[in-house]
C-alpha cells in the first residue's frame, strides 16, 4: 500500500541570508550526496541566525568546475544502488582507515579551491565549516598552504571516521564521539573536541504529528508494532523485499522510507502489509510515532531516530562507510546489529517491547548528545576575530 502523508520529492537547501549581520559569519560547506549533509548544514545555519549570526551553505560539489561534480554525485548514487561492489573497492582504495601510502581526495578538491576563497572573501566569514570529507580535504589544503585566511572547523558526522575527512591542515574538528576525536587527533595532530550529532531540537521534543502517524499504523496494522525502515534519501537497500516480508509474516508493520526512489515505492507498496513512503517532511512525528528504527547507514536517520528515543538496529548495511558505521554504533551500545533475519525478528521483538533492554538503548542513544557544535563554533569565530 502507498502512502504519502506530509510529502514532498526533495529537501529543500538553507537560503543564504539577505545581508550580512553584526554577529559572526559562517561558511558551511555541505554536499547534496543524499540529505544527510545538507540535513546538518541547515540546522547548523537555524541554530547560527538564532544566535543572531550570519551564515551561508555552499554545495562543494558545485563548486567544482567541468560538472565533476555532478558525476562524482551521478557515479555514487548510481554505485551504491546497482553495483555496490564497485564502491566498496574504492573505499577500500581511498577511504578505509589505516596506515599506509593510498589515493587521497587533495587534487579533487583544489579545483574547487579558487571558488571557496572567493565566495569565504565575499561572505565575509568568520570560520568555515565543512560537514563533508571531500569539504574537510578542501579547506585542509586551503589552510595548509596559506590560502584560506580564517579557520576551518571541520564537522565530522560519521561513527566510523574514515582517512578522508583527516587533513592536518584544518584547525579544528568536532566528532560523533571521543573515539572519534581521538583518533583524528592521533592522525592528523588537529585538536578535535566531541559534541555529539547534530540535529533539530524538533527530534527531542514532543512531536505533535506523532498522533497522526500513530493512528495511521493503528488503521494498517493493528496490534502490529510499526517499524520504520530506513533506505535513505536515494531509497537506496540491500533484498529490502525479503526484509519487509520477513517482518510482515512475523507480525510487524514496516514503514519503509523509499526516498525519492519511486520505483521502490511502487515495489513496496506492492507488498501486503507495508507503508511505503515517499519523501517524509515530518520525520519527528514519524519516529516519535514508531517503535525502532532498521539502518542501513549510520547517518542522519539514524541519529535523529536515537534523538527520538527510538531504538536503532542496523541490517545489511551499504557498503564501505555504512558498514563501517554500523558497526562502531553498535561496539558503542547505542544500537543493534542484526547478521541475518533470525536475530533481526528477535533484536526488533526485545526492543519494541517495554522493558529494561528498550530503556537502556534510548538512554545510550541520548547520552550521545552531549554539546551544541555551533557554542564551539562560535567560539572560535570570536577567538579569530580577537586576533584582527
Amino acid at each position: 500500500m502507498a502512502v504519502h502523508p506530509r510529502s514532498s520529492s526533495a529537501p529543500r537547501r538553507p537560503a543564504a541570508p539577505d545581508a550580512p549581520g553584526e554577529g559572526r559569519r559562517l561558511l558551511v560547506v555541505s554536499a547534496s550526496m543524499g540529505a544527510g549533509h545538507d540535513t546538518v548544514a541547515a540546522e547548523l545555519v537555524r541554530r547560527a541566525r538564532e544566535r543572531g549570526d550570519d551564515a551561508h551553505v555552499v554545495d562543494v560539489l558545485a563548486l567544482l568546475p567541468y560538472g565533476v561534480g555532478s558525476a562524482l554525485r551521478r557515479f555514487y548514487r548510481g554505485s551504491v544502488r546497482h553495483f555496490p561492489w564497485a564502491y566498496a573497492a574504492l573505499y577500500r582504495l581511498f577511504l578505509r582507515p589505516g596506515a599506509g601510502r593510498r589515493p587521497g581526495g587533495t587534487p579533487l578538491a583544489r579545483l574547487a579551491g579558487g571558488r571557496l576563497r572567493e565566495l569565504a572573501e565575499r561572505t565575509g566569514a568568520d570560520v568555515v565549516v565543512p560537514v563533508f570529507h571531500l569539504g574537510a580535504q578542501l579547506t585542509g589544503h586551503l589552510r595548509a598552504r596559506g590560502l584560506l585566511s580564517v579557520p576551518s572547523v571541520v564537522l565530522v558526522i560519521d561513527f566510523a571516521v574514515h582517512r578522508q575527512w583527516l587533513h592536518p591542515g584544518n584547525d579544528h574538528c568536532l566528532c560523533l564521539t571521543d573515539d572519534v576525536a581521538r583518533e583524528v587527533r592521533e592522525s592528523t595532530g588537529t585538536s578535535a573536541w566531541t559534541c555529539g550529532p547534530v540535529v533539530a531540537p524538533e527530534f527531542s521534543a514532543d512531536a505533535p504529528g506523532a498522533a497522526g502517524w500513530r493512528g495511521l499504523f493503528d488503521r494498517l496494522g493493528p496490534g502490529r508494532p510499526a517499524v520504520v525502515v530506513s533506505a535513505g534519501a536515494w531509497g537506496v537497500g540491500s533484498h529490502l523485499g525479503a526484509t519487509v516480508r520477513h517482518l510482515t509474516n512475523h507480525g510487524i508493520l514496516p514503514v519503509v522510507l523509499c526516498g525519492d526512489n519511486e520505483r521502490l515505492r511502487r515495489e513496496m507498496s506492492g507488498t501486503p502489509g507495508v507503508v511505503a513512503l515517499g519523501w517524509v517532511t515530518d520525520m519527528p512525528g514519524l519516529l516519535h510515532a514508531a517503535r525502532a528504527l532498521i539502518d542501513n547507514a549510520a547517518g542522519q536517520t539514524a541519529v535523529q531516530a536515537l534523538a527520538a528515543g527510538l531504538p536503532v538496529v542496523g541490517y545489511r548495511p551499504i557498503p564501505g562507510h555504512g558498514a563501517d558505521g554500523v558497526r562502531r554504533m553498535a561496539a558503542l551500545g547505542v544500537s543493534d546489529v542484526a547478521e541475518d533475519e533470525t536475530v533481526l525478528l528477535g533484536t526488533l521483538r526485545r526492543l519494541t517491547a517495554p522493558g529494561p533492554a528498550r530503556t537502556e538503548r534510548i538512554a545510550a542513544g541520548h547520552a550521545l548528545f552531549r554539546e551544541d557544535a555551533m557554542t564551539r563554533v562560535a567560539a572560535l569565530a570570536d577567538a579569530e576575530r580577537a586576533r584582527r
